[in-house]
């Protein structure tokens, strides 16, 4: 059975960072794709960055040049490294990974920033 955690998020001043980690496993093969989303309150699920096959990499304009993603090598693994947060940053932040039409989610990591 296919699962994702994430981890990283916390309490941040605004200027400040974060590295949120994303980890599937139960999966025999890499997946072709993993990404970041988030969800504010009241707001609906939207898209914040994504890596897929081949190292390609995009980002949702809000976050260029202060967010980057990466994935290890051979690792069903992806990391959202977040530099100078903002309020408008915080929310809940999901972990999407697909593989062969499917998709799995994780449940959550809370990223609050204070101004």
């Amino acid at each position: 059975q296919v699962q994702v955690a994430e981890s990283g998020g916390g309490l941040v001043q605004a200027g400040g960072s974060l590295r949120l980690v994303c980890v599937v496993s139960g999966s025999p093969l890499p997946m072709n794709a993993m990404g970041w989303y988030r969800q504010a309150p009241g707001k609906q699920r939207q898209f914040v960055a994504a890596w897929r096959h081949g190292d390609l990499k995009t980002y949702v304009d809000p976050v260029k040049g202060r967010f980057t993603i990466s994935r290890e090598n051979t690792e069903n693994r992806v990391y959202l490294e977040m530099n100078n947060l903002k309020p408008e940053d915080a929310a809940v932040y999901y972990c999407g990974a697909g593989k062969s039409g499917l998709e799995f989610w994780g449940k959550g990591t809370l990223v609050t920033v204070s101004s």
